[in-house]
């Protein structure tokens, strides 16, 4: 290449590629929502191709939980969780996200996403959209039982409060309570919005 061609097409990966995807893709999420953000779109954004996205994040939604540092897959939780006896559902389930809360480094990025979706319309459209797409449909198609994503989703209101009243406002004895002592008392009502 010869005095000051720049040269077309695509970037190739490498660098802080993934840095700018990731940017791009918040972009993207932000203009569009969840479910209409497409990993094209996206792509276009960085100036990368599609394949490229594909090859670092896998799909839409484990590219979503990196733009967002969202710290879980919901492939993951729905393998963990429901790999089992249903009948203790609940109290594993309540075990995996006591699990998550009690990381300092997960507890971190979840509280500024709780904040900042209680914050923002902006954010909490987002957050919305990818749990209803890829978390209350995975696990209600979980459910053998009636409105399993009505289930799912009071199963969520009741994980959003503990966190709430246990991280952020820190209401005593569930501030300090072992997570063993409040995995099975969670479990029970987790339990029974599942498959009560």
């Amino acid at each position: 290449m010869s005095g000051g061609t720049k040269a077309r097409g695509r970037r190739p990966g490498g660098g802080d590629t993934r840095g700018t995807v990731l940017a791009a893709a918040r972009a993207e999420f932000a203009a569009h929502g969840y479910q209409k953000a497409s990993m094209r779109a996206i792509a276009r954004g960085a100036g990368v191709d599609a394949a490229l996205l594909h090859h670092y994040f896998g799909s839409k939604d484990r590219l979503f939980a990196a733009a967002l540092e969202f710290p879980v897959d919901p492939r993951a939780l729905v393998e963990d969780v429901f790999a089992g006896d249903p009948a203790t559902t609940g109290e594993r389930l309540a075990a995996f996200v006591l699990g998550l809360w009690e990381q300092p480094e997960v507890r971190d990025r979840l509280l500024a996403l709780v904040r900042t979706a209680a914050a923002s319309e902006e954010v909490a459209a987002l957050m919305r959209g990818f749990m209803v797409t890829e978390l209350v449909a995975r696990v209600a198609g979980q459910l053998d039982a009636d409105q399993p994503e009505l289930r799912v989703e009071l199963v969520m209101s009741q994980i959003v409060g503990l966190a709430m009243a246990r991280y952020v406002i820190a209401v005593e004895p569930l501030a300090s309570a072992p997570p063993e002592v409040l995995a099975p008392m969670l479990g029970r009502t987790l339990q029974g919005y599942l498959t009560g």
